[in-house]
This record gives structure tokens, sequence and C-alpha cells, in this order.
């Protein structure tokens, strides 16, 4: 599916296009699923947001299928190993590459965000980003694992620091990262809070593992928080909301609490008092893109637990337009996955 120009769905269209070549350190996935991400939609609808888009533009940032083909350089992989890929791909030279920080590399190369992605036949990725897949794990729970699993890890683990015996609290209770967030949390030992709209959203939050769940915008929330915190507040919250949830982000935290920001689909402008942050001991942490490290920790995690997400629904790749219209009402739990 090739993204042509910015608007609506007919701005992607089927095409017939080369198959992609390895070079020496890549390898070439032939995709049995591409689950797609709120990027994939935001930046058909423009402008692209990440750095180095251009037009035409294959969609399709997680990926779940088999190496057809290997590079020259590449060791570690052959032909039918079943596999994902870390969606950041990096250049590979730079010295952010070079110690596993791929999402910071000066030269950004991400899979369906800047260079060709999932929503085909064929992928080329980079060896370094390419994981294997246990036989017992399905590709289609596989392709639920990257983005998710990988930015919820670096948020819980690699920035929040969470630890057992702590409570976190995560906003959008329901959608993939905050799903993936819950599991994460609660194989560490930690109690958890969602916040979620509709109750089929508050039940996937309780199904993933939350201690407790709360509707959106619950005047009584706070208090709600302290009290099952025995007064204490959050140790940490999650946000990827933004200016909707600021001050409840803030007013759940305990003593010394850190709230890590890591989405703004709200609005990313907000304000507040810094001395109420400095008297209280706040740490305000930003978790942007996740390391290799990171991806390989997540899913390895989740391949020794068996988590994954719920496929919300499948679709053709033929059908795309179809699958853009669910993932746009905002009604999905779990993620929506392509077949080509």
């Amino acid at each position: 599916m090739v993204q042509t120009e910015f608007g609506g769905p007919g701005a992607v269209s089927l095409q017939d296009v080369p198959e992609p070549v390895c070079g020496p350190r890549d390898v070439v996935v032939k995709v049995a699923y591409c689950g797609l991400n709120r990027l994939d939609l935001m930046q058909r609808e423009g402008p692209g947001l990440i750095p180095g888009f251009r037009l035409p533009h294959v969609p399709g940032m997680d990926v779940a299928g088999t190496v057809v083909a290997t590079g020259s350089a590449v060791g570690s992989l052959a032909p039918g190993d079943r596999v994902i890929a870390d969606p950041a791909q990096g250049c590979g030279s730079c010295p952010r590459c070079a110690v596993g920080d791929r999402a910071y590399c000066v030269s950004p190369r991400i899979l369906g965000g800047n260079v060709s992605g999932a929503l085909a036949e064929y992928v080329l990725a980079s060896a370094e980003s390419i994981v294997r897949v246990p036989e017992s794990l399905p590709l289609s729970a596989a392709v639920t694992l990257p983005t998710a699993f990988a930015t919820a890890w670096h948020a819980v683990h690699t920035v929040g620091a969470l630890a057992a015996g702590e409570t976190l609290v995560v906003h959008a209770g329901a959608s993939s990262v905050s799903l993936a967030a819950i599991a994460l949390a609660k194989r560490a030992g930690a109690g958890v809070v969602a916040f979620a709209g509709g109750e089929a959203k508050r039940a996937a939050a309780r199904a993933a593992g939350a201690d407790l769940v709360l509707r959106n915008e619950d005047p009584d929330a706070v208090k709600t928080v302290t009290t099952f915190t025995d007064g204490g507040g959050a140790d940490l919250v999650l946000d990827h909301v933004g200016t909707a949830t600021w001050r409840t982000s803030l007013d759940c935290l305990g003593i010394r609490g850190r709230l890590v920001l890591l989405g703004n689909t709200s609005g990313d402008q907000v304000s507040f008092s810094l001395q109420e942050v400095f008297h209280r001991g706040l740490k305000l942490l930003g978790a942007g893109g996740h390391s290799s490290a990171d991806f390989v920790a997540a899913t390895s995690a989740c391949f020794s637990d068996g988590l994954h997400l719920p496929i919300a629904a499948r679709f053709p790749l033929s059908d795309l337009t179809g699958a853009w219209d669910v993932l746009a009402a905002r009604e999905t739990i779990g993620k929506v996955v392509i077949e080509p």
C-alpha cells in the first residue's frame, strides 16, 4: 500500500513495487502480519511527523514474518526464521547507533515512519533490529509487541524505574501502550491504577491486570488514588495524553513521585506551579524513543511470560480502508492487524 498524498483513505493505494534487495547487513522479511499504529493514520492525514518522511511512502511500523533473504555480512539469521523487527532502524554508523540508541540516530530511519514499512508483502530491515520469535508464539500475537511493549518498557522501567511494591497510575488504560504498561507493571510486582473511558475499555484494563480502574474525568479520582495508596499517592504516573490529563497526573503523585511524559494526543501546552513541583520533590521525565536494549528486554519478557495484546480486528491488505476506519473510530481495544 503506497501513500502518494495526504488525506483520507484514498491517499494510500495498492500498487506493484519492486521487491526490496538486501544490503550487506540487512534482511528481507516476508510479511505475515502488520500491526497498525496511530502514527500510520496521523501521517496519512498529514503532515509527515517523522523527520525524513517523503512521498511516496509505504506505511506500517510493526511487522511479524519470516526471513527470506539475508545480506552478505549477516551471520545470525537465516531464511525461514520467524521474526519481528524493531521499527527504530537507525543509520547503523553514528555514535547513537553504536550504543544502541537508534531512536535518537542523527539520521533516523523508522520502518513505516520515514522508510518503507510493513504494509507490503516484503519489508527490508536491518539485521540488528531483528528478534526471533519462539515457535510457541503465533506470529499474529508477536506482531502486537514491537511498538507498544518497547515503548511501555522504556517508560515503565528505563525512565520510570518502577519497583515492586510501588504504585503506577496510567491514563488511556485500554490503549495499546497502556495495556502493555499495565502488564509490565504487574509483572514487576507493582500496583496499578488505570483510567479509561467506556466500560469495555475499563474491562480491558482490568483484564490486563489493573488493580483499580477509574473512569476518565472521575471527580474523586485523586482522593480514590490517595486512599488506594494508603495516603501516600502514586509513585509513578505515565501520561501519553497530555493537556487533558496533566492536572490529574500531578495531583495523583505522592512525595518524590515521578511523572513520565510520552505523548500529547490531547495537546501539549500546560501550566503548573514550579513551587508545587520542587516542594514535593517531583520528577518530570520525558520518555522519547526506546533503545535497542529496551526492545530486546521487552520482547524477551513477553516471550517468557506469554504477554501480548489482544487483536481488535484483522483485515486483508486490499481492505486497508476498512482498517483505517476502525482505527480512526478510537473504539478498538488492542491492535488492528493487516494480513498481506
